[in-house]
């Protein structure tokens, strides 16, 4: 007999933490995720610690700060996931009895690695010696010779565009009917865990074409331009397709717009699709449910593409949990605590009945998700390693309402009230009102970075770098430490 519950752990791929209907976007559709949300709780002020797929998918299956899970982020000096670290979410979960699926992206390597899982059925990026499940299923169905991308749009591209063949041959659905195989498959006599990670709304923008319709002659936000911005409008940088900054065409930013955001209505539906089969088999009251993403996409803001940056559109992530039934956990709320993927492991196993180890970082969030008064972190802290350009190696600090961030390789610093501006559009970082403001959150990173003893603080002072932040324990992973307060 069952005596854990399930375990659903839905993952996008590159989706802004405001691009959810529930969250108030003015433009994208995400009726099914609204619905998960009034059945459980929105976390507002969810961040990824470190603003990049691998780094942040890392923290998230250890529970783990970049920091400790030894990734700082994807580029200079830093390290693939590694295939041996000693707890794992699917880990500790297999041993606790549950049967583990994971069935997506999840980046691991080497790309077969199981990490904790009992099985993988992948839909990733074309490597050297690697084909994805989904890629051998496509060659196998596909109506006539055809490739995946043909429509000539890389991984990176903000070209946009609509999927060029049918709708049931795009890698969403594929993602969404394995794991209704899994479920309909799986050991009935045991819970289970499944990790259901879409591959998109990440570039290439290619939604079927339905949902591209449902964008593309829309009047769309366009991107938000700050007093600091100016600085990234390089055009020899933006020439180029898969640019990390600089100014693209009206045109060519809407439709990047479009095609975005059609992505994620459809993986709206598919959750839908998904959902729906759940409630059929009879498990979705007594399963925790989360739905999130690795990290979000600047779409051009302030003259920015893609990730890994610490501003809002990039770091600020999605996060719903839906608690099972028999928890007693108020459902339709929404949390401003600040909260983070490493947050995740320990929410399941606690729900689970799972022994939390002891290299977990990352605290439950069944606490303040019954009890909204109960005590938690004041703010988080959050890095990224060079990877488009030394400039934007970054450290910050942020509990939601103000951010500050620090660059190690220019010695700039940014200060934001997000409250009041949430488009992060004016640095008050010299503002004699803000002064002591910027202190006690400059103070904060300050000791954040003192206890890691790696020449980034001197005599209470943040010091410049020359050369790349590495993570002691890039090499092998961290074993034990104590557990965060």
């Amino acid at each position: 007999m069952r005596t854990r519950p399930n375990v659903l752990l839905i993952m996008t791929d590159q989706q802004r933490g405001d691009c959810l209907g529930c969250a108030g976007h003015p433009v994208v559709e995400t009726p099914n995720l609204d619905e998960l949300a009034a059945d459980g709780v929105r976390f507002s002020a969810a961040y990824c610690a470190v603003p990049s797929c691998i780094p942040a998918r890392a923290c998230l299956i250890t529970g783990q700060t970049p920091w400790h899970v030894g990734i700082l982020g994807m580029g200079e000096g830093q390290t693939p996931m590694r295939s041996d670290y000693p707890h794992t979410l699917p880990g500790e979960l297999a041993r606790a009895g549950c049967h583990t699926q994971l069935v997506g992206k999840m980046h691991f390597h080497p790309q077969r690695a199981l990490n904790g899982f009992h099985h993988t059925v992948l839909d990733e990026d074309e490597r050297p010696g690697f084909k994805s499940d989904y890629q051998i299923w496509f060659e196998a169905n596909r109506p006539v010779e055809c490739a995946m991308r043909e429509h000539g749009i890389g991984w990176n591209s903000m070209i946009a565009r609509p999927f060029h063949l049918p709708e049931y041959l795009h890698p969403t659905n594929w993602t969404v009917r394995e794991s209704i195989k899994f479920l309909e498959r799986r050991d009935p006599t045991r819970p289970f865990f499944l990790c259901t990670s879409f591959m998109r709304p990440h570039s290439p923008y290619d939604p079927p074409a339905v949902y591209w319709d449902m964008y593309v002659n829309r009047d769309l936000p366009g991107p938000f331009r700050g007093d600091w911005s100016e600085v990234h409008n390089v055009p020899q940088d933006a020439v180029r397709v898969d640019a990390w900054r600089g100014r693209r065409s009206d045109l060519e930013v809407h439709r990047a717009r479009a095609g975005y955001y059609g992505s994620i209505t459809h993986i709206d539906h598919q959750v839908g699709f998904l959902l729906e089969h759940l409630r059929g088999l009879g498990l979705y009251d007594e399963t925790l449910i989360v739905f999130t993403s690795d990290h979000g996409d600047m779409l051009g803001d302030h003259y920015l593409w893609r990730k890994t940056y610490p501003y809002e559109p990039s770091a600020r992530i999605p996060l719903i949990v839906k608690f099972p039934k028999s928890l007693g956990v108020p459902a339709g709320r929404v949390s401003d605590r600040v909260v983070e993927l490493r947050d995740i492991m320990p929410t399941a196993l606690e729900v689970a009945g799972v022994e939390v180890p002891e290299t977990v970082d990352g605290e439950s969030l069944l606490r303040v998700a019954r009890d909204p008064r109960s005590p938690w972190r004041e703010y988080l802290h959050g890095e990224h390693c060079t990877c488009y350009s030394p400039v934007m190696e970054h450290q910050y600090v942020t509990d939601g309402k103000r951010k500050y961030i620090w660059f190690p390789r220019t010695g700039q610093e940014q200060f934001f009230d997000i409250e009041s501006d949430p488009t992060e559009s004016r640095n008050l970082v010299s503002d004699p009102a803000r002064r002591a403001e910027v202190a006690l959150w400059r103070e904060r990173l300050v000791r954040e970075l003192q206890s890691r003893n790696a020449g980034l603080v001197r005599d209470g002072h943040l010091v410049r770098q020359d050369r790349p932040i590495v993570s002691p324990w890039r090499d092998k992973p961290r074993v034990t430490a104590p557990r965060a307060t």
